[in-house]
């Protein structure tokens, strides 16, 4: 988790930064950032952190899904990678599932870095305040309502992600890649599949994002 928080914050700064500079050039008064370019300073940063949440999501689905006892198909993480790997190699294998997962993360971190930035410069300029001068409380309520944007900007994409990286090899295989399991989950369920279990994600969302925000929008302005 620590990685994965790291990745998405330090590839979201990078680009904000190079952002700033080109902005500094063309209006040195007015470098920020347009509400777009956050958008897609969190979607880089999505597309940065799904190299490492693919394979990881991937593993972990195969480990909780796999039959208990003696069908057991994974003794453990690493088993788990070797095998997912020899079937079609580590890209077919290991990383079955990776466009949707990159669709998934650019879509999600787009929304979720543009909604806390959105909400924390609106309550600056509405009180007048610079945004150091938000209070904890706001900051974390702020990156609670930003996670529950993320997921429901991106909910549709995770459970095509989840279908296929629990789907069978070879003849067990159901779908044939990202665009025919949407095909065949509307088919046969209608827009109701893409949102199944939407409920306790948003549940669990709310405090795991605003204690995340929390914590670097604090840490940030100690070292500042």
């Amino acid at each position: 988790m620590s990685q994965k928080v790291s990745v998405q914050f330090g590839a979201f700064h990078e680009a904000r930064r190079r952002f700033e500079a080109a902005n500094s050039k063309r209006s040195p008064l007015h470098p920020g950032l347009s509400y777009t370019q956050y958008y897609l300073s969190g979607a880089f940063a999505g597309v940065a952190n799904s190299v490492i949440s693919g394979p990881i999501e991937h593993v972990r689905i195969r480990l909780q899904t796999q039959p208990h006892g003696a069908a057991r198909l994974y003794s453990g993480p690493i088993d788990c990678i070797r095998k997912l790997s020899a079937h079609e190699g580590v890209l077919k294998g290991l990383y079955r599932g990776e466009l949707v997962t990159i669709l998934r993360e650019a879509q999600a971190y787009g929304v979720w870095f543009l909604t806390f930035e959105y909400l924390m410069n609106a309550d600056a300029a509405r009180n007048r305040i610079r945004r150091e001068e938000i209070s904890t409380v706001k900051v974390a309520t702020y990156g609670g309502l930003a996670g529950e944007a993320l997921w429901l900007a991106s909910y549709p994409f995770d459970v095509v992600k989840s279908k296929m990286q629990s789907d069978g090899f070879g003849s067990n295989m159901r779908y044939r890649g990202m665009r025919d399991c949407f095909t065949q989950t509307y088919a046969r369920e209608g827009l109701r599949g893409f949102w199944k279990g939407i409920g306790p994600t948003l549940l669990r969302a709310m405090p795991v994002s605003a204690g995340t925000f929390a914590v670097v929008e604090l840490t940030m302005r100690a070292i500042n």
